[in-house]
């Protein structure tokens, strides 16, 4: 399972790269619901970015939008930080002429949001990136690449994907469903495979792994379930073009959800030495427009894209 990774989060490195165009309307319309409060879309500051510098009208609506949320946010985290100083405050008081329970862990508790809402309020104000701007996790959006028309286009999804006709509680029924296993995409994926394909770019992949399965010792010398995240990261420094599945739910009157889901495969040897028993799958770059362009009567076809996949040797190291 990719537990999360870093993406190209800038929709332009889409276009520069492949000549796709970007579905502003889309771009724009989660941006709207975010600001309006209509949903609570969690989207990576990268992404956020490549709208800093708008270059038309339509992008800086966008950028009025997330300058309007960030606003919002940044009022909130003010109201937290005053809540929880004046916690701290009245803990650290009762504890000057008495050491109880309740007051030390109001005092732990408000200490550790205070540290939270000052990150969070940094931030919504930095204007350098960090690589940790482009990473998304289960429920984060990110743009993907599709075809519509013959052309390449790009438009924001989350990174889960609900299949379209499924009920809104699979997303609480399945948590998983943020990536498809190849020995169930003519199964519990069969909607997708073969219709709605997709290519996300990734940089940085993690995964959650057994931390005894990593220090190739025992289980009973840690704790029960006992994981640590690592950082895997192709040798030759290229980007990944990962396999994906996509759809869009529509039910009468809730907005549209568009979202995806990455393919993953039996893992390359050194990543399951490293304790991991999943892979996503990186496509070579000639066949990217086969795989945006399904033929649901020749899976065979799709099938082969996957195993002529690209083969990077993953590197891998603690996450920090």
């Amino acid at each position: 399972m990719c537990y999360s990774a870093q993406v190209v989060a800038d929709y332009r490195k889409f276009v520069r790269t492949f000549g796709a165009i970007m579905d502003i309307h889309e771009f724009a319309r989660l941006f709207f619901k975010r600001a309006e409060g209509i949903s609570k879309s969690r989207i990576p500051k990268a992404m956020e970015d490549a709208f800093s510098e708008p270059q038309d009208d339509a992008e800086r609506e966008i950028n009025a939008l997330i300058a309007r949320y960030a606003s919002a946010q940044a009022t909130k985290l003010e109201q937290e930080l005053f809540k929880q100083r004046k916690r701290l405050a009245d803990a650290e008081r009762t504890l000057q002429t008495k050491v109880t329970k309740a007051a030390t862990e109001s005092q732990r508790i408000a200490t550790d949001k205070i540290a939270w809402a000052k990150g969070k309020l940094e931030d919504l104000q930095r204007t350098e990136s960090q690589p940790r701007d482009a990473r998304i996790f289960p429920g984060n959006y990110a743009p993907v690449m599709v075809m519509e028309n013959g052309q390449r286009v790009v438009k924001p999804m989350r990174y889960q994907c609900r299949v379209a006709g499924k009920p809104a509680s699979y997303d609480v029924k399945y948590p998983g469903t943020y990536n498809a296993r190849r020995d169930s995409l003519e199964g519990f994926w069969a909607p997708c495979f073969g219709y709605t394909h997709a290519v996300l770019l990734v940089e940085v992949f993690y995964e959650n792994v057994s931390k005894a399965k990593f220090e190739n010792t025992l289980l009973e010398t840690h704790e029960r379930d006992e994981n640590v995240v690592l950082e895997f990261r192709p040798s030759n420094g290229e980007l990944m073009h990962v396999a994906c599945l996509w759809s869009r739910w529509t039910v009468p009157g809730e907005p549209d959800l568009l979202s995806f889901a990455a393919i993953t495969d039996e893992p390359p040897p050194e990543v399951a030495a490293a304790g991991h028993d999943r892979c996503i799958i990186p496509i070579k770059p000639e066949n990217i427009d086969a795989w945006l362009n399904p033929d649901p009567q020749n899976l065979e076809a799709m099938y082969a894209i996957l195993d002529d996949r690209d083969r990077p040797y993953y590197e891998h190291r603690l996450a920090a």
